[in-house]
């Protein structure tokens, strides 16, 4: 056999190592994700935002006050830290947000949630002993907005952007769940 096709065999052997051994040890490459990533995307004029995501599902779990602990401050999803971006300032209940990429951290609450946008970036959502990696000295926007009961239930957790009424929210529903953030 020439040199040129043992290298090109030996560069191929290289690879399928790489990738095999990159799929057992960091993230299966050939398997769906237990909470598979999403982005959602919202464009008006020239206004864009952006939310990047994990999404759990219910699976029959009592969600909020048992896996999603009330009153404690959760990742807004699962895996990575959830981003949010915008390429224009922002006002959210009479607070500014400038333009750029925040966490969005949630406070799950019975009658409110707590979202914060912080302005650090965190390459995942909880450490090691499973808490949230977030760090308040870096909140931009901190507000309250009231649930909202289902009447069906969401099965996997859905972040969207709803501007039906020509007001502009930013949605989250999970479980019996639904809040709407006000995005002017």
């Amino acid at each position: 056999m020439n040199t040129f096709l043992k290298r090109i065999l030996i560069l191929l052997s290289i690879l399928a190592l790489g990738l095999f051994l990159y799929s057992t040890f960091v993230e299966n490459l050939f398997s769906s994700r237990l909470s598979p990533k999403d982005t959602v995307e919202f464009k008006l004029n020239d206004l864009t935002l952006e939310v990047f995501y994990n999404r759990p599902q219910r699976k029959n779990r009592e969600i909020f006050g048992a896996l999603v602990p009330f009153n404690k401050v959760w990742r807004t999803g699962a895996n990575e830290a959830t981003t949010f971006e915008t390429n224009k300032p922002l006002t959210i209940k009479g607070l500014s947000l400038p333009a750029g990429k925040y966490t969005l951290w949630t406070v799950p609450k019975h009658a409110t949630w707590k979202v914060i946008f912080n302005s650090k970036q965190y390459a995942w959502g909880v450490n090691a002993e499973m808490e949230p990696m977030w760090d308040p000295n870096y909140d931009i926007v901190s507000i309250e907005v009231p649930v909202q009961k289902l009447e069906n239930y969401v099965e996997q957790f859905t972040i969207a952007f709803d501007n039906s009424t020509d007001n502009l929210f930013l949605t989250m529903a999970w479980d019996d769940v639904k809040i709407a953030v006000p995005l002017k």
